[in-house]
């Protein structure tokens, strides 16, 4: 089973490089062999300002351009890579090691047609990051409804199948989870991603789990989704 592991990236040189060494990293047992030949790493640049695709270019993996917007990004990655599986890894996440051999032996049931990890902030200090990382957790392995920051991933057919990933203004990560939940079960792993807090510390980390369970809220009710974006980015 070969994995594709797609990066979407605006303006991410900062962070480009790390997010690519870690879809590279050995297994858990430093014996392992290294997982480069099973995984195939694309960056789709959304039209960056910076040395993003350089970087990228520099750590040895494909660069693919697009027009900027996650879901646009996201597909781009799909059409541009061959493997069965894809993974979607945010420029600002770390796979850990053992990540590619969590999703096999969760793909070895064929009834399972995708997933994510577990969530866990790069800032461990604050107490009230790790009590949003204990809810969204807790929410996605209840509602099997995981967000875009804890590398969702699928097979290729199922990809297909779903009608690949919308293009939406907004959450079209719980889009996707809720096309790919009609083709199948979603499994979320106990090996977590780890993201970078940097947006809940930079608007309040309190305040950024109220907007993102009021959005939420919104997607659940299908509200519009340019409005709910307008919200988001004040």
């Amino acid at each position: 089973m070969k994995i594709a592991v797609v990066v979407p990236a605006l303006d991410e040189a900062r962070r480009i490089e790390g997010a690519i060494q870690s879809a590279r990293a050995r297994g858990r047992d430093e014996s392992e062999k290294f997982a480069g030949p099973r995984v195939e790493i694309v960056v789709v640049d959304g039209g960056s300002r910076d040395e993003t695709v350089l970087r990228a270019r520099e750590a040895g993996v494909r660069v693919v351009g697009s027009s900027p917007g996650r879901g646009r990004q996201l597909q781009a990655g799909v059409e541009a890579s061959e493997s069965d599986v894809v993974l979607f890894l945010h420029a600002d996440s770390r796979l850990e090691p053992g990540w590619e051999v969590a999703i096999q032996e969760a793909l070895r049931d064929p009834g399972v047609v995708g997933g994510a990890f577990g969530l866990r902030f790069d800032e461990r200090a604050s107490a009230a990051l790790r009590l949003v990382e204990w809810v969204a957790n807790l929410r996605a392995r209840w509602l099997a409804m995981p967000y875009g920051d804890q590398a969702i991933f699928a097979r290729r057919a199922a990809l297909v199948a779903a009608g690949g990933v919308p293009d939406a203004v907004v959450m079209e990560d719980l889009d996707l989870v809720r096309a790919l939940k009609r083709q199948g079960r979603i499994a979320v792993l106990p090996l977590p991603v780890t993201t970078s807090a940097r947006r809940h510390l930079g608007a309040g980390v309190l305040r950024t789990a109220l907007r993102h369970t009021l959005a939420l809220l919104a997607w659940r009710l299908d509200l519009d989704r340019g409005r709910v974006a307008a919200w988001l980015r004040r």
